[in-house]
């Protein structure tokens, strides 16, 4: 059993994916930069100068200035600037892999299918089988003279 479950680990295709999920998760850390670092900053300079991550609702009625004195403070909050802030870096890793998944289908064109046999149709019994048949297989009709 545990040489199964080596040479189970040991196949390319699960090497790959443990490969692709580590460059995934620091993929994930460069969007995350990327959004709280250089795209939310701008737009929120145009929204006066807000910051995102300090967008909540307090549920325990009491008003706070920032979410980190919310949070110190033990209130209850609806966190729906972080939420945007997650949606961002959802939308900018749907693009980045839509993008990638684009070029690659570019790089490697998907070959055409094989077509397959001509077919014809049995003078006996009518059923479809290869051009290339002398024998019909269904009702066993010698071909080769039709």
């Amino acid at each position: 059993m545990l040489s199964e479950f080596k040479t189970f680990i040991m196949r390319g295709n699960v090497v790959d994916l443990a490969v692709g999920v580590i460059m995934g998760a620091a993929f994930g850390g460069i969007v995350t930069s990327l959004v709280n670092d250089v795209v939310m900053p701008p737009i929120g300079r145009m929204l006066g100068g807000a910051d995102f991550k300090d967008f909540f609702i307090s549920l325990s009625g009491q008003s706070f200035p920032t979410l980190a004195a919310a949070k110190a403070a033990g209130a209850p909050t609806l966190n729906y600037g972080v939420f945007f802030n997650a949606v961002i870096n959802f939308l900018v890793v749907a693009a980045a892999v839509f993008l990638l998944i684009q070029q690659v289908n570019r790089l490697f064109p998907k070959p055409a299918p094989a077509a397959g046999p001509a077919m014809k149709d049995c003078s006996w019994c009518a059923t479809s089988i290869p051009v290339a048949a002398k024998r019909c297989p269904h009702c066993t009709s010698n071909l080769s003279g039709a």
